[in-house]
């Protein structure tokens, strides 16, 4: 399997965070590659790729939020990603990202993550729809990667929207189709990015929706 390189990544998206962060998302890349042999975290197939598929994926994130500081990222899996954004913002005054990730054995990779790299973030080892019933703080950006349709997570991230967080939700090439569904339900107030690790997928970036 060839070895997982930070180039091409570095490459797209060099510019818009520290040397330091690059070598926090190296020790992110190790540790995954590390747990990938006893814990199923990503695809097999995707680790060769794994600095353009996952982490230049995620951080094309940040620029489309730039002055936001508190992340909400659901069903964060292996943390993408919500892990990336937070291994950008450690230098960023009063940052915190939180990840969302019911599956225990994930979660405790999470949580491990997050300690070892001294990362401004706290992992919530339960599901998005308990954690959203509750009481929760107010958030800049709510995000989600490979979780769910547009319309359920239209319905997860409802109160936040209506607190005025943004959301940002890569979707693949099916991203019209999603769209079209989920206005069956929603009045959404959307922008579509494109991505910049895959021509054929996309960005929703969601400003407003309400429900119908």
């Amino acid at each position: 399997m060839t070895e997982p390189s930070p180039g091409q990544a570095i490459a797209l998206l060099g510019d818009i965070v520290s040397r330091e962060t690059w070598e926090r998302l190296e020790r992110l890349a190790d540790l995954l590659a590390e747990r990938q042999k006893t814990i199923n975290l990503v695809a097999a197939s995707t680790l060769p790729h794994i600095w353009t598929r996952h982490i230049a994926d995620s951080l094309q994130l940040l620029p489309l939020a730039p002055r936001a500081s508190r992340w909400l990222d659901f069903g964060s899996g292996a943390g993408f990603p919500g892990l990336v954004i937070a291994c950008a913002l450690v230098e960023a005054p009063g940052a915190r990202v939180e990840l969302v990730e019911r599956i225990q054995k994930k979660a405790h990779f999470l949580r491990d993550i997050v300690d070892a790299l001294s990362l401004p973030a706290i992992v919530h080892a339960r599901r998005i729809e308990d954690l959203t019933r509750g009481n929760i703080s107010e958030f800049d950006v709510v995000t989600a990667r490979a979780v769910a349709p547009l319309e359920k997570l239209l319905g997860y991230a409802d109160a936040l929207l209506k607190t005025g967080a943004v959301g940002l939700f890569p979707k693949g090439q099916d991203v019209a189709a999603e769209l079209t569904e989920a206005s069956k339900s929603w009045n959404i107030e959307y922008d579509l990015i494109p991505s910049k690790t895959d021509p054929k997928a996309r960005i929703v970036r969601v400003r407003r929706a309400t429900k119908l």
